[in-house]
């Protein structure tokens, strides 16, 4: 298992984590609307999944703000998501007051799908630990970051790079 910290105390996660090279898994997770969503239905874009622990924290808001005022720079083929275990009513409410439209939040709430499945289920905490992937168009990882404390904001500089290597 892999170990991070929150506030400097040792925190576990579930599983192995994803690795670059990796095949995607497929999840499920639901919209503001509640409207189901999955991998698959970003089909043929580069997914940037940006992922956090709960939007109700400063530094999980600095997060969302950043990759949305980035977004705008990214092409057409490249879709931002934000997951995160936050119920989708708070996800859209933050969004909602802050203009937020270049980030798609999407809740992994109901059954830890996208958490499990990727390794970044926070055992102690049952949140979604913060890290960033980038998934290409054939839904293999191409990076991954995870942000080894968790009050920490990730390298939103690597990650843009990373980005233009793949696009």
């Amino acid at each position: 298992m892999s170990q991070i910290t929150f506030k400097s105390n040792p925190m576990t996660l579930n599983n192995e984590l994803i690795k670059v090279g990796d095949k995607a898994p497929e999840f499920q997770v639901v919209d503001g609307t509640l409207a189901p969503k999955k991998l698959s239905d970003y089909d043929g874009k580069i997914k940037v999944i940006a992922t956090f622990p709960s939007i109700d924290t400063p530094v999980c808001q600095m997060q969302v703000r950043e990759f949305n005022k980035r977004a705008a720079e990214f092409s057409d083929d490249v879709v931002v998501l934000g997951i995160s275990k936050d119920l989708p009513f708070a996800q859209a409410r933050f969004c909602g007051a802050e203009g937020i439209d270049g980030v798609h939040t999407l809740s992994d709430y109901q059954n830890a799908s996208f958490s499990l499945n990727y390794g970044l289920h926070i055992n102690e905490l049952a949140l979604t630990a913060r890290s960033v992937l980038i998934v290409d168009k054939d839904n293999i990882v191409r990076y991954f970051d995870l942000v080894k404390e968790q009050t920490d904001e990730p390298d939103y500089n690597a990650a843009v790079n990373a980005l233009k290597e793949i696009v």
